[in-house]
């Protein structure tokens, strides 16, 4: 287990440069294997996630060469082979390899996916999609079978705006005959990310970052390349870090409209945001008042920034009402935080935080990434030496952390214990 030790309570003065997205790469890696050729992707974070797709590609006789955040995946000779559970439960994003086999090769063998538990989140619209398109799919011993004999274009109509969904169905759909139409699809930036790959390589997809995506299938996809953007939830992270911590603390490479919702959330508390073409800096910590905070799907305000959000509003004066509506189990982080000395009520899916309020060094568990990241910028807030255990969710989502944060002055590192 790899735990991470913080002595908190220093003021951050620097910059802090972000990697490429997190969500991006993790589906940017199994797209590649709908190439006939070879395809790079660059700007990847260094992440475990990263490395764990990576197994998988050579599992199923991709060829990978790594080197200065750009990976080439030579992928002509990719077969589709049984993914292993011990594989497939080691991240969420290994579904992709589902949409991305089903329009390679037509079948997938993949046990369940894992990844972090914040709630139900069921892929029954990734399966009714891939029926929609001509597959059959069977549940067999904790194991997906999906089959086509051929993929047909289609009219995809999603319950949700789901993102796994919306991408899982384009890589499908991308070799399928015919146009398939995709309604009520994501329109974060990870999705846009994937189709601008996709198209380089000779897809043909229109709409994406829109409720409506167009796919007409082609047959083959030729050599391509994208540069993974940057990752908007670590920028989200750091900069609510900033907002407490900082002292002319920049965060440098974001993409300003990516962050649209937390920056107005931020502001309407009082922070003080000086904001550049691809950077923004936090010159002073000032007293913060009382907002409310409801999460949305994009361009509203990111499930993800949620957890940290939360010790953010902690530091508010009066009472902040964070309100989670994508997942039903995004609290895990809060018994923690109180410990540490917040003041933090949960009802249903609402946290009623009161503020400001002191936090003290504690010993706390990261049930899970965000929730790992929240324990992260509470120990950076509190005063003595937080311990936080499990920090191998943390290190999932958050390329170089330690170093990034130690950089700009903070007193950080990790350790292997037993």
């Amino acid at each position: 287990m790899k735990q991470i030790i913080i002595e908190g309570n220093k003021t951050l003065t620097g910059t802090i440069e972000i990697s490429g997205m997190k969500n991006a790469a993790v589906a940017l890696l199994p797209a590649a294997i709908l190439c006939d050729e070879t395809s790079t992707i660059t700007n990847v974070p260094d992440i475990s996630d990263k490395d764990a797709l990576i197994d998988i590609i050579k599992i199923l006789n991709g060829k990978v060469e790594e080197k200065n955040k750009t990976i080439t995946i030579d992928s002509t000779e990719i077969e589709s082979k049984l993914i292993p559970e011990e594989m497939a439960s080691k991240l969420r994003a290994s579904y992709y390899f589902m949409g991305a086999l089903l329009g390679r090769k037509k079948h997938v063998e993949i046990y369940f996916p894992g990844g972090c538990n914040i709630g139900n989140r069921k892929i029954n619209f990734h399966l009714k999609g891939f029926e929609a398109l001509g597959a059959t799919v069977t549940e067999e011993n904790d194991k997906y079978i999906i089959h086509a004999e051929k993929l047909k274009g289609c009219q995809i109509n999603l319950d949700f705006a789901s993102v796994g969904a919306t991408i899982n169905l384009m890589l499908a759909a991308v070799k399928a005959e015919g146009k398939t139409t995709i309604h009520n699809a994501a329109k974060e930036p990870d999705v846009k990310n994937i189709a601008d790959f996709l198209n380089n390589m000779g897809a043909k997809i229109h709409g994406a970052g829109t409720e409506t995506i167009t796919i007409e299938g082609v047959e083959y996809l030729h050599k391509g390349t994208i540069k993974v953007l940057p990752d908007r939830i670590e920028a989200g992270t750091y900069l609510i870090i900033a907002a407490l911590l900082g002292k002319n603390l920049s965060i440098k490479n974001v993409v300003i409209k990516h962050l649209e919702a937390l920056i107005e959330k931020l502001q309407e508390a009082g922070v003080n945001l000086e904001i550049k073409e691809n950077q923004i800096t936090v010159k002073k910590v000032n007293k913060y008042k009382a907002v409310n905070v409801k999460t949305l799907v994009y361009p509203g305000f990111v499930t993800d920034w949620g957890q940290p959000m939360s010790v953010f509003l902690s530091q508010c004066e009066g009472t902040s009402i964070f309100e989670e509506t994508i997942y039903e189990n995004r609290m895990g982080h809060v018994p923690y935080l109180n410990r540490m000395g917040a003041n933090m009520k949960v009802k249903d899916q609402t946290i009623y935080i009161k503020g400001p309020t002191p936090f003290s060094g504690s010993d706390v568990i990261a049930t899970d990434l965000r929730a790992g990241a929240s324990l992260v910028v509470a120990a950076l807030l509190a005063t003595g030496t937080t311990k936080i255990n499990n920090a191998e969710h943390i290190l999932r989502g958050y390329e170089k952390i330690v170093e990034k944060l130690n950089n700009v002055g903070a007193k950080v590192k990790l350790i292997d214990i037993e």
